[in-house]
């Protein structure tokens, strides 16, 4: 295989825990059929315009002229990926652009057969996060050192950050696809490759914030039919019973969440969201359709909300979608305490923080029992917004947190003493827990947000 092509096999120093073979691309792996990126050497090709790097064949958004003008590598990768619309289904252009990266720093990568990149390599810590995108575009540009532009928060930041970080340490990385439709990338990953011994997933926090708990996803089908009969009939016909059946199942959980003085993460919330009903075309039956969706906090099971929506039917049947489980991760993990300890010597206070929404964390969380968190700059009221825009500044320090985390983590002669939190478990630091009520640490239930 030629080193000049896109995403070529280098001869890269890989470390001792490597979990994935590197696969030729012209032989498909038993698991998982590689995609030949190479076959058109003209996909692979760097060319630069308006300011920026990157693949040919695709298109970019509206770009600032001499957009990456004056920066380093780290925020020239997060610039380009910025400029290419990556939006799920469509993250190729993207997922060659992160090749591109990895190669030209001596690593292995390869674009698998759902899109996601891999670069294996110390698979003591897998950085991973999303490549896909919501949709908009969003002129890109950089002004007063923030990047302005769809992805620069919700994920591109935290996935720029990662690739760079592991660059740098040697760790496993992966960028995975869809995650804002399907989570394809991340439900190939983990049926395809071993488990890491750490997971750190990329979504924005904050470069001073850990996320370390996300609600459940569970979405559905209900459907009914009835006769067609005159509307003075008493009798309730397939609408009737999706209204009905719909609203019970909603007013058990409002009344189950007036209880709960802990806020929106610890409340199911149902949301209808579609609606279908009507007679067929032949004039025989009347049908009714319901699409419906709950956000599952870590108190219950997805088979908890299963049996109250089925529990409250009374005609037709609901047809379940995969569902994602909730997840609460502990505070007190080697992972949870390298990002304290990281972002303290940053000169930050960390922050503890739990999610009302779902993140391909929930699905790794799922399938690997191993300590993990999510992480990454930006602010999260930012996601999807028109106005989406990153701090250079913070996506640098979140970058320099990230290094220090996977260094401590993967320094197997001093892990256990670099990975130490002060304030967590000496005696001293105890002592101070118990003095200082408002410390964010002192609680192991992390905040909301």
């Amino acid at each position: 295989m030629n080193n000049d092509d896109a995403c070529s096999h280098t001869n890269a120093h890989v470390h001792a825990r490597m979990s994935e073979e590197i696969p030729d691309n012209k032989v498909a792996d038993s698991i998982d059929t590689v995609r030949d990126v190479n076959a058109d050497p003209t996909t692979s090709s760097i060319v630069t315009d308006g300011g920026t790097s990157f693949t040919t064949h695709h298109n970019v958004f509206d770009v600032q002229p001499g957009l990456t003008d004056g920066l380093d590598d780290a925020q020239t990768l997060l610039a380009d990926l910025v400029s290419i619309p990556s939006t799920s289904g469509e993250e190729s252009a993207a997922a060659e652009r992160l090749c591109r990266f990895f190669e030209s720093h001596g690593r292995d990568a390869w674009i698998d057969s759902v899109g996601n990149v891999r670069a294996p390599a110390d698979d003591s810590v897998l950085l991973t996060s999303h490549i896909d995108t919501v949709p908009g575009d969003v002129p890109v540009k950089i002004e007063n050192g923030v990047l302005w532009g769809r992805g620069s928060v919700d994920a591109t930041g935290p996935l720029a950050a990662m690739a760079v970080a592991a660059v740098e340490t040697g760790v496993s990385f992966a960028g995975v696809v869809r995650e804002e439709t399907t989570s394809a990338g991340a439900w190939h990953l983990i049926e395809n490759r071993t488990p890491p011994e750490i997971v750190i997933n990329g979504e924005p926090s904050g470069w001073d914030g850990i996320t370390l708990g996300y609600r459940g996803f569970l979405s559905g089908t209900y459907v009914a039919t009835s006769e067609l009969g005159h509307s003075s009939r008493p009798e309730d016909n397939a609408i009737q019973s999706a209204v009905n059946w719909w609203s019970s199942v909603a007013e058990f959980f409002e009344s189950e969440g007036t209880h709960n003085t802990d806020g929106v993460f610890e409340t199911v919330t149902t949301k209808p969201v579609a609606f279908d009903g009507g007679p067929t075309e032949d004039g025989l039956v009347v049908e009714s359709t319901v699409d419906v969706q709950f956000r599952v906090p870590p108190q219950y099971t997805i088979e908890d909300i299963r049996e109250v929506a089925e529990g409250e039917l009374s005609d037709g049947s609901v047809h379940w979608k995969k569902p994602i489980p909730p997840v609460m991760k502990s505070p007190r993990t080697d992972v949870a305490r390298a990002f304290r300890v990281a972002i303290r010597s940053a000169g930050g206070e960390p922050r503890l923080l739990r999610k009302t929404g779902t993140s391909d964390m929930n699905i790794f969380s799922g399938a690997w029992d191993c300590p993990m968190a999510t992480y990454g700059p930006g602010d999260s009221d930012l996601d999807h917004a028109p106005n989406e825009h990153l701090d250079l500044a913070e996506y640098d320090s979140a970058t320099s947190v990230l290094v220090d985390v996977c260094n401590r983590l993967t320094d197997s002669e001093t892990k256990t003493s670099t990975v130490t939190d002060p304030d967590m478990d000496s005696e001293t630091g105890r002592d101070q827990i118990k003095s200082r009520s408002n410390h964010r640490d002192a609680d192991p239930e992390p905040t909301k947000a």
